[in-house]
């Protein structure tokens, strides 16, 4: 008979061997209750900073009205009333879900609604625009999206709250309803 004798093992001896679970779990806990459920709430650094430093060209063949639509740039933004930019792709499910509300807003003449095109196709965009309407009084492009950096975005669609000072005053993550839109007008305006 032989003195050999197993020694048991012992599962999970190496208690590294779960610390990058460990680690992940912490972090996934983390995000979701900084961030919850609603992903209108992503914070933004750049609340009550002046508006990046940009100039977007025009959507080329866009017209409204009958009139070209013209590119924006931060200096579009210093108006009395404040001003709203979405940004938008055709590509967007909820940007096509949000349309309506924008154009419902482009009725009111006081609202100074601009609309940032986002690494999208020029002629995918004016297809977007010509079949649910136009509400923007001017259309920047950002191919690149060297601009929609700039402002921090998350992804799309983003509407932004610009006070006549060029202040980004209030941002909305997601599509907007006309109770997410309104808000974002008062922000602009200055009413508290």
């Amino acid at each position: 008979m032989s003195d050999i004798t197993a020694k048991p093992r012992r599962p999970f001896a190496n208690p590294w061997l779960f610390a990058p679970l460990a680690v992940f779990l912490g972090l996934a806990a983390l995000f979701l209750t900084r961030i919850g459920n609603d992903p209108s709430v992503l914070p933004s650094a750049l609340i009550g900073e002046p508006a990046p430093a940009f100039t977007l060209p025009g959507l080329a063949g866009l017209t409204r009205d009958g009139v070209a639509v013209e590119g924006f740039s931060d200096a579009d933004l210093k108006v009395q009333s404040g001003a709203l930019i979405n940004v938008f792709a055709s590509w967007c499910v909820p940007c096509r879900a949000e349309h309506p509300v924008l154009m419902e807003l482009a009725k009111d003449k006081s609202v100074m609604l601009l609309g940032l095109n986002h690494k999208d196709e020029a002629e995918n965009a004016r297809r977007f625009l010509g079949a649910l309407g136009n509400p923007y009084r001017k259309v920047g492009v950002d191919g690149l999206g060297r601009t929609s950096l700039d402002f921090g975005i998350y992804g799309v669609p983003e509407t932004f709250a610009i006070d006549s000072n060029g202040r980004i005053v209030g941002k909305h993550v997601g599509a907007l309803t006309m109770a997410d839109a309104q808000e974002l007008l008062r922000q602009a305006r200055g009413s508290r």
